[in-house]
């Protein structure tokens, strides 16, 4: 099973996500090292396709690992992500025609290697924010609710 890493807990209350989508991850050793130590931030972190037809993580912070060297890593340099030529394609399209955006959901563990789960989602309006907020309340009151009830037969 896999291990989760790293969680981007603002993704799904900033944005509707439409679609997921996991990507791998091009790396070097000390950046690795440094996630295995959690050391790592995806809150303002956002994918493009760049014009050279890649596709690329910008705003990703890993922590330079503690035990590096002169050659540990750049904390905030873009990194490349590991998707097929069909799914690059694809969420090209979908970003330039319809205004979506990429969203790193999470980042795990799978066989030894590192995943990003990628969403493809809009961004929702003040005013959405609310209604979920109204929503979650409401499903939360009605199964205190039903607990309470339960347990009062």
């Amino acid at each position: 099973m896999s291990d989760e890493i790293l969680k981007n807990s603002k993704a799904r209350r900033d944005y509707e996500i439409i679609e997921t989508l996991e990507a791998g991850l091009v790396l070097r050793g000390t950046e690795v090292k440094s996630l295995r130590a959690g050391k790592g931030q995806l809150r303002e972190s956002f994918a493009r396709v760049e014009a050279d037809g890649q596709a690329w993580l910008h705003n990703f912070h890993i922590d330079e690992y503690s035990h590096g060297n002169v050659h540990n890593h750049r904390p905030m340099v873009p990194r490349k992500l590991l998707l097929h030529r069909k799914e690059i394609d694809r969420l090209q399209g979908l970003t330039q025609a319809k205004g979506l955006a990429l969203i790193p959901l999470k980042m795990y563990w799978k066989n030894g290697r590192v995943k990003v789960l990628i969403g493809v989602g809009r961004g929702k309006s003040h005013v959405d924010k609310r209604e979920t907020i109204k929503k979650r309340e409401s499903d939360r009151d009605l199964r205190r609710a039903t607990m309470h009830a339960m347990k009062g037969k």
